[in-house]
């Protein structure tokens, strides 16, 4: 039952983010090869000012060890 959660700047349409959630369903039904009906998505808005002390310190740096993909960028 994979459960996937997109933290993005605020400021994405709702077209954007039902887009987003699409694809990104149907990357992991190939992936993980599971069926649509056991993927959700969620999408959490961020404020620019926000990513640093809600994101990027306890998720991205604070979970290094778990991250597949690692971002280019360092704290924002």
């Amino acid at each position: 039952m994979p459960h996937i959660v997109v933290k993005l700047f605020s400021g994405r349409s709702e077209a954007q983010k039902l887009r987003i959630a699409d694809e990104m369903t149907r990357a992991i039904v190939r992936s993980a090869m599971c069926v649509e009906e056991a993927v959700s998505v969620a999408i959490e808005d961020v404020a620019p000012g926000d990513w640093g002390a809600k994101v990027f310190e306890p998720e991205i740096a604070g979970r290094a060890d778990t991250l597949y993909k690692k971002p280019g960028y360092r704290e924002v």
